[in-house]
């Protein structure tokens, strides 16, 4: 498989210290999360005197709707939707998708690489599929630590079941993929790694300041349809148990037109450093 292979293989050999050093900071973060949903009822950390927390607090537990962060689907959801979450996210997804093309440009080795022969769509598949098999690794690590928690907690269990875990899953793989279009689109694109590196920081960050805001303050409510954040709701999955099946398209959605963007760029650029 690896001889058939090469240049998936490589990339994620190549990143294999980065990407150990996620995944298990990843299990230790949701493994805190569910520590402390345990030990202390969310109702008590983020409610004072029955008061329910503010509504634009609702970005920090993933949900679109009525799921409050006091609840244990908003907990976990945080767990989920959290800066250092993101943060583990976009740098799997900023590194492999600046290797897929960019790096090489800029290094000046994309020659050599396809002096092979390698044609342009098998570098860019192969390497797709790199980031891809890494960030459902990552994706896994979470939910199944996340899975654990819950299966061994009668308490959360009591409020979160594991069918509600699975769709929050898979909404966090359907993210990954909404984030890996564009990227790896500005990597088919551009000649410096900075470039997609800057565009995975920006998409994100940028995405979730508009999604708070617009939770935050109601006139800015149409702003949450452009933030990625707004389809990603693990919170409303744990609660409904189910996968949000319409904001699960456009997640995919966004991602296969930036995969196609990323073919139709690369085809069509020249590679010369």
């Amino acid at each position: 498989m690896k001889t058939r292979l090469p240049l998936l293989w490589l990339a994620l050999h190549r990143r294999r210290r980065m990407l150990l050093a996620v995944l298990i900071g990843m299990v230790a973060f949701e493994t805190l999360i569910i520590v402390v949903t345990h030990a202390i009822p969310p109702g008590q950390i983020f409610s004072a005197a029955g008061r329910e927390p503010p509504s634009a607090y609702r970005a920090f537990s993933g949900s679109t709707g009525d799921v409050s962060i006091a609840s244990y689907p908003g907990l976990l959801g945080a767990g989920l939707v959290h800066p250092f979450w993101i943060a583990l996210q976009l740098t799997v997804i900023g590194s492999l998708a600046a290797a897929a093309v960019a790096a090489d440009v800029e290094s000046g080795t994309v020659e050599l690489v396809m002096v092979r022969p390698v044609t342009r769509t098998r570098l860019l598949a192969e390497r797709t599929a790199a980031l891809l098999l890494a960030s459902a690794a990552l994706v896994a690590a979470g939910t199944l630590t996340v899975a654990a928690g819950v299966a061994f907690s009668p308490q959360i269990h009591a409020h979160v079941g594991l069918r509600g875990v699975l769709a929050a899953g898979v909404m966090g793989y359907a993210f990954t993929l909404c984030m890996t279009g564009p990227a790896l689109a500005v990597s088919a694109a551009g000649r410096r790694r900075s470039q997609v590196l800057g565009t995975v920081v920006a998409i994100g960050a940028v995405g979730f300041a508009l999604n708070f805001i617009a939770l935050a303050w109601h006139p800015a409510a149409p702003l949450r349809y452009v933030s990625p954040f707004h389809y990603y709701a693990p919170g409303d999955a744990l609660a409904r148990g189910a996968i949000l099946w319409p904001q699960l398209a456009v997640l995919v959605g966004v991602g296969a037109a930036g995969l196609l963007a990323a073919h139709f760029l690369l085809c069509r650029r020249d590679l010369a450093p």
